[in-house]
């Protein structure tokens, strides 16, 4: 059983920063795949970025490229989700989620984390 915690969220203008953090109970986690999706009012629930197991590979959804970079700190049981340049777009509740390999992080998770709200007022 892996338990995630996200933080982080707020208020931000456009063209401003955040940086998530998603915190993992458990001994495990640095065998774990990590991701963020993200769920916009009114919207379904969208993949946003992905990293393997040992951080070696990323993967991010074609409307972040560039400006959300994905990272983790396996001593620390934490993964991020530093966030540039936001847009009004980006608005939506934020859910980290962990899978046993990169591929299932993306497509179907296996632990979700409660999320974390992000607003980015133009």
């Amino acid at each position: 059983q892996v338990q995630l915690v996200e933080s982080g969220g707020g208020l931000v203008q456009a063209g401003g920063s955040l940086r998530l953090s998603c915190a993992a109970s458990g001994r495990t986690f640095s065998s774990y795949a990590m991701g963020w999706f993200r769920q916009a009012p009114g919207k379904e629930r969208e993949f946003v970025a992905a990293i393997s197991s040992s951080g070696d590979s990323t993967y991010y959804a074609d409307s972040v490229k560039g400006r959300f970079t994905i990272s983790r700190d396996n001593a620390k049981n934490t993964v991020y989700l530093q966030m540039i340049s936001l847009k009004p777009e980006d608005t939506a509740v934020y859910y980290c989620a962990a899978a046993k390999t990169i591929i299932l992080v993306v497509s179907t998770p296996t632990y979700w984390g409660q999320g974390t709200r992000v607003t980015v007022s133009s």
